[in-house]
């Protein structure tokens, strides 16, 4: 393994800087960083926004030696070649709010930009820092974004019987505009299924001719932490003027306090009204 990147704790630099001085490291402060240490077959790079990249031929034994990592396979490695597209989706594990899917197409260079601003798989990152984020991304890919209303996934969801079916076709949509924009060869998204065959089958044309590559954890790949980033924003955008709207708080995610408010909007809003706001597969409706 020649690259890996990670968190570390802000408040542990001192140590950090202690191991790469036992390995007789250079160190200097470039943009957007703490610091970076340079050594024989290593550059380990201390971002502000908490990321650790360490990467050059003796990554491994870096890793070995100082942060517990063993030897990992080659599956939860991934190492494709710019420029490709990035897919990812939001709001798939939310009761309120749409299904957002995104795509990001980057260069090497504009992927190296992204990393050195902090972009990394959105989970990571709490709304303000991705809303920051979405903006730069933006200025450097070339993107699309769909967004499927509560309304219309319902319906969709209604005509597919299968949320793995629904989400192919959305990422496929969003494969077949960027297409429209750029001449990419190669696309990578998360596997959200267990046959590769799901998305393959909902492939229009253009997207047939490129090669897809569909992989767990793939937000490790800075296009598609980019996409999870746009598709993250736009969500956050999306629930919190649904919010307004009603004028009643909608949280994310599918937890006992969604419930609650799932039952107080029915209450005041009528339990018809719920298919304009939420996803009504989810236990939670049958529970309201």
């Amino acid at each position: 393994m020649n690259n890996y990147t990670s968190t570390y704790n802000p408040k542990q630099v001192q140590k950090y800087k202690d191991i790469f001085k036992n390995e007789n490291a250079s160190f200097s402060v470039p943009q957007y960083m703490l610091f970076q240490a340079r050594g024989e077959g290593f550059t380990a790079s201390f971002y502000q926004s908490g990321k650790f990249v360490i990467q050059g031929k003796n990554t491994q034994t870096i890793l070995e030696k100082y942060f517990n990592q063993p030897q990992q396979t080659k599956q939860n490695s991934i190492d494709i070649p710019y420029p490709h597209i990035g897919i990812d989706e939001s709001g798939k594990g939310d009761f309120f709010g749409p299904l957002v899917v995104a795509g990001a197409y980057l260069t090497q260079d504009n992927a190296k930009n992204l990393q050195e601003l902090g972009v990394c798989d959105s989970k990571k990152l709490n709304d303000k820092k991705i809303l920051e984020l979405e903006g730069k991304i933006k200025a450097l890919a070339i993107y699309d974004v769909i967004v499927i209303n509560p309304k219309k996934y319902n319906e969709l969801y209604s005509s597919f019987k299968n949320l793995n079916r629904l989400l192919a076709w959305g990422h496929s949509s969003v494969l077949e505009n960027i297409l429209k924009k750029t001449d990419a060869k190669i696309a990578i998204s998360d596997k959200f299924a267990s046959s590769e065959s799901v998305i393959q089958s909902a492939l229009k044309e253009k997207g047939k001719s490129i090669k897809l590559i569909q992989q767990t954890k793939a937000e490790s790949d800075t296009a598609v932490a980019a996409a999870s980033i746009l598709a993250r924003a736009e969500f956050v955008r999306r629930i919190s003027n649904l919010s307004a709207n009603y004028e009643i708080n909608l949280p994310k995610g599918a937890s006992g306090l969604v419930l609650e408010q799932a039952k107080k909007f029915s209450a005041r809003f009528g339990k018809e009204e719920l298919k304009n706001i939420a996803k009504l597969h989810f236990k939670t409706y049958e529970s309201v």
